[in-house]
């Protein structure tokens, strides 16, 4: 809007109405098309937005989650290995840890490569729930069958 001051009979800083036309230009608005237009693009990106950032929290639980997966199939390998309670067949079982429960399965086959049958294939396979969707692990290790059990030695 214009202001401007006039003198008139002794009178300092009258103001002035501004016209219609003056109004006018200095009117703003959207348009039809353009509201429209800007509906249609935030009705496209919304969702797609939303649909990223789901898939990105599904990426993290399950990187999350097959970390801890690998380190208890490790464990499970290990701790057979060194009690030797992998030749007596196949052994399950539930960790709990965190959030989340963990389910194993261990189970041990003749290598196939090894024709002598001394070789066995030892396989911890460890699934995992994130988000309604399951997942597995499966951490494999090979142990000589014919390897005598370790003993203790006693003190002299």
């Amino acid at each position: 809007m214009k202001f401007g001051t006039q003198k008139n009979k002794g009178r300092v800083g009258t103001l002035r109405r501004p016209d219609a036309a003056a109004r006018r230009v200095h009117q703003a608005a959207f348009t039809l098309a353009e509201v429209l237009a800007a509906m249609l693009f935030l009705a496209i990106v919304i969702p797609a937005a939303v649909e990223a950032l789901r898939v990105a929290s599904l990426a993290g639980e399950v990187a999350a989650r097959k970390g801890t997966a690998v380190r208890i199939g490790d464990r499970i390998l290990n701790e057979s290995i060194v009690t030797t309670n992998w030749s007596v067949g196949s052994q399950n079982g539930t960790v709990a840890e965190g959030a989340g429960e963990f389910h194993w399965t261990l189970n041990n086959q003749i290598w196939p490569v090894d024709t002598t049958a001394a070789m066995r294939l030892l396989t911890a396979e460890v699934t995992f729930s994130a988000q309604g969707h399951d997942y597995s692990v499966e951490l494999s290790t090979l142990v000589n069958s014919q390897t005598p059990p370790l003993t203790t030695m006693g003190s002299r």
